[in-house]
């Protein structure tokens, strides 16, 4: 008599994802809330500013806001358990955030030359450009540092 096989798996969650609270205390879940944080004020520091060259700082607004949300729900959706339900989730999960890492890498040098262009015009501007410019650098950081910690957990 043959021996049955064993069911199949019913959720594909990796084992080491913590569930609830504990999420936010293990790398790389760590990570999320301070993306939120750093990306939100990235994007309100650059509403806040005269906008002096729209294409530049429009790019800058489109990427962090976007990756803001998408940040968010990824969030939510560990939080929630719908990653439970998807075998390739951390392939999902490296691929946004090394991609997120790589457009954040270009708004926050782009970021850095409206702070350059507004050097000369005026110094609260000036001021508020290089706050944003320095949020935009720690959240590429940031993004980067996930997504290697993903793939290489």
């Amino acid at each position: 008599m043959a021996a049955r096989d064993p069911p199949p798996p019913t959720s594909y969650a990796p084992p080491d994802v913590p569930p609830g609270v504990a999420l936010f205390l293990t790398i790389p879940y760590a990570f999320f809330l301070p993306e939120l944080a750093f990306g939100c004020w990235v994007w309100i520091l650059v509403a806040a500013t005269h906008v002096a060259n729209p294409l530049l700082q429009g790019w800058v607004m489109y990427v962090s806001l976007t990756s803001f949300l998408i940040t968010l729900m990824f969030l939510l959706s560990y939080l929630f358990g719908f990653y439970k339900k998807f075998e390739s989730w951390r392939v999902l999960d490296s691929l946004y955030h090394g991609t997120t890492g790589i457009l954040y890498m270009s708004a926050a040098v782009l970021q850095a030359h409206a702070t350059i262009v507004s050097e000369s015009s005026d110094l609260k501007n000036y001021f508020i450009n290089t706050t944003a410019s320095f949020f935009a650098f720690i959240t590429t950081l940031l993004y980067i540092l996930h997504a290697f910690s993903i793939y290489y957990h």
